[in-house]
């Protein structure tokens, strides 16, 4: 990693999280740090932030510069995020209600603001850096979403909607939840959100491009490192609890693999090409390392 993206993870706020991904006590399974359902929900009200207090003039200049080659290209992951927020912030709500426990129920609730703080984020950067040639909210996800792979809509529109529409007629489907975290906080949140969003930002620190875009993308990776480690509890303590929902848990990342893969891989993609500085095998490396750590602090891995 580079020297900014070293700082980044080891900054205090994102340490914070005891998302075990971060943690290199996680090799060893070490699940001491993980935070209760309580201290998740005290930690988000520490680590409040405001899209309107970002600042997107350098950004608009920035954007205004790229080649329209690289613009295009920085479009995929823009509108995987874009698209990918207002979808999950929709399937949070059966997910919440069918949590067993009202603390779990509690902290789903400030994740569905967190979401939508999301949505916002990035619909401001789009209107003010001048990025899509739409004028409102619902006209951008249109536009942006002819960017996104047939994966990504398998991934979030067949697997993650069905388990949620499923849970939407029967909140008591224990099974069926531990799926639908499996897949939202380990596989989207956790592999490919926070994956996409480590090489994304250190692209552009490194570049110094895009600063207030920067700023607003660290709040938001902080805020899904902490949605993360809510997942890593639940599905600890349901793979404890009953060896169905430890099967759950890997039928579920068995089942989503090719998907999640794939939405890695941008339609335009091509043997040998670098993401963001980066090669496809070490995107999909780092997405392995942390998927890994978080397992077996879920105690469904092997430990060093």
């Amino acid at each position: 990693m580079t020297d900014s993206a070293t700082t980044r993870t080891e900054r205090e706020d994102f340490q914070a999280t005891s998302d075990p991904a971060l943690l290199e006590s996680a090799d060893r399974g070490d699940a001491t740090n993980l935070l209760s359902y309580q201290q998740l929900y005290e930690l988000w009200e520490r680590q409040q932030w405001r899209t309107q207090d970002l600042d997107f003039s350098q950004d608009r200049e920035d954007w205004a510069n790229f080649p329209d080659d690289e613009k295009f290209q920085r479009m995929y992951g823009l509108s995987s995020f874009f698209i990918g927020e207002q979808k999950v912030a929709e399937e949070l709500g059966p997910m919440m209600r069918a949590a067993p426990t009202e603390e779990m129920r509690i902290f789903l609730c400030t994740q569905i603001a967190d979401e939508a703080r999301h949505v916002a984020f990035f619909n401001r950067f789009y209107d003010e850096v001048g990025v899509l040639e739409s004028s409102n909210l619902q006209d951008r996800l249109v536009e942006t979403s002819a960017h996104l792979n047939p994966k990504f809509h398998e991934l979030f529109d067949e697997m993650l909607s069905s388990r949620v529409d499923k849970l939407a007629r029967d909140p008591g489907d224990l099974e069926t939840l531990v799926e639908a975290i499996t897949l939202y906080h380990m596989v989207i949140e956790g592999m490919l959100a926070l994956t996409g969003q480590h090489f994304i930002i250190t692209y552009n620190e490194d570049n110094g491009t895009l600063p207030g875009f920067v700023e607003g993308f660290n709040n938001v990776a902080r805020d899904e490192h902490r949605h993360v480690a809510f997942g890593a509890r639940f599905l600890r303590e349901m793979a404890q609890a009953d060896t169905r929902y430890a099967e759950a848990i890997q039928r579920t990342l068995i089942e989503s693999g090719p998907a999640a893969d794939g939405v890695l891989t941008p339609p335009w993609y091509e043997e040998g090409m670098d993401l963001f500085g980066v090669s496809l095998e070490e995107t999909r490396e780092f997405a392995m390392k942390a998927l890994e750590r978080r397992m077996k602090v879920i105690g469904l891995a092997p430990v060093a």
